[in-house]
């Protein structure tokens, strides 16, 4: 069809039909939380690096989950910044740390919030990696008990499901056996399966204090060059028992995002990062950009690209104007 024929302006001239032949359509049930959970009581730490972003102790942190669970956001995703580190990060997967007790505290106080889980030990190390270390290389496989171990920990305190988030080759089996092996073969697993080695995560790394402290992460994280290793990395993971696919960071990947969407039939999830949060929020401070209608542009964005469900700092704002 072309001009004059054909005029796409005709189905433009006022909302009512704009709406009528909208073809992406952005909801609350898209979005899910993350927060991060820190020890103490009373505790609600602004994070420098993402505006309107906060450090929670658990008090605090129970009473966002209950103004998010009233915005319609049906899940949450927990990061615990311990109060202590160490070389194998226990903290991690100590019966009693800051994860553990958030999750229990949210779903005592919020049953029907679906709570998830980050599974991973960068924020628990004191040297900053997600694995540990032998001889100052990343131990894959003498990593992978202790991922499972966390995972087990996190699901006995009540979490609905385990994200892990390390990146290490083979720790979605490992989990997925744990799992079972301890009854939890109900709890799902929402494996960053498509986590590229990204500058987008460093106002993360200040709000958990989990860049290392020597090396990087690209022998695990992958090459943001590669995009058919995106399909084989998601395709292991689910070989190896994930439910969920994710893709981080989000909004320069979303060509990975339809990529995925075309080879696999399982829900993906895409995690708008810290750096694109605090791009877009550094951007609406100076004015340059209007924030609100540029932050629902790049959710629809990548809920147009492929994702089912969109990790993001933005939903409870995105979750007020939707409503």
């Amino acid at each position: 069809m072309l001009f004059p024929d054909y005029r796409p302006r005709r189905m433009r001239q006022n909302e009512n039909l704009r709406r009528m032949i909208r073809e992406t359509r952005l909801s609350t049930d898209n979005l899910i939380l993350p927060l991060f959970a820190v020890p103490g009581k009373g505790v609600r730490e602004p994070i420098d690096a993402m505006p309107g972003q906060y450090r929670l102790s658990t008090d605090n942190l129970v009473a966002v989950a209950k103004e998010a669970a009233g915005l319609g956001i049906p899940a949450i995703m927990l990061f615990g910044v311990p109060g202590k580190k160490d070389p194998l990060g226990t903290g991690a997967y100590a019966k009693d740390g800051i994860v553990q007790q958030a999750v229990k505290a949210v779903k005592n106080a919020v049953p029907g919030l679906v709570v998830i889980t980050d599974v991973c030990l960068c924020q628990y190390t004191d040297h900053g990696h997600c694995g540990v270390l032998e001889n100052g290389v990343v131990d894959n496989d003498g990593t992978l008990d202790l991922l499972a171990r966390t995972a087990v920990s996190h699901a006995k305190a009540g979490a609905d499901m385990v994200a892990p988030s390390d990146m290490m080759d083979g720790r979605v089996a490992e989990i997925r056996e744990a799992l079972d092996e301890n009854d939890l073969a109900h709890v799902p697993i929402m494996s960053y399966a498509v986590k590229y080695c990204s500058a987008y995560y460093g106002p993360f790394r200040q709000a958990a204090n989990s860049a290392p402290k020597a090396g990087d992460r690209k022998t695990y994280q992958m090459d943001p060059a590669n995009a058919i290793e995106a399909i084989r990395e998601a395709s292991m993971d689910i070989e190896e028992g994930a439910d969920i696919i994710m893709v981080k960071p989000a909004l320069p990947y979303l060509d990975i995002i339809r990529s995925l969407r075309d080879e696999i039939d399982l829900p993906i999830a895409a995690y708008n990062v810290s750096g694109e949060y605090a791009m877009i929020k550094a951007g609406a401070q100076m004015g340059w950009v209007d924030g609100e209608k540029v932050m629902m542009e790049t959710l629809l964005s990548i809920k147009r690209a492929g994702a089912d469900m969109i990790l993001t700092y933005f939903a409870m704002d995105a979750a007020r104007l939707i409503s």
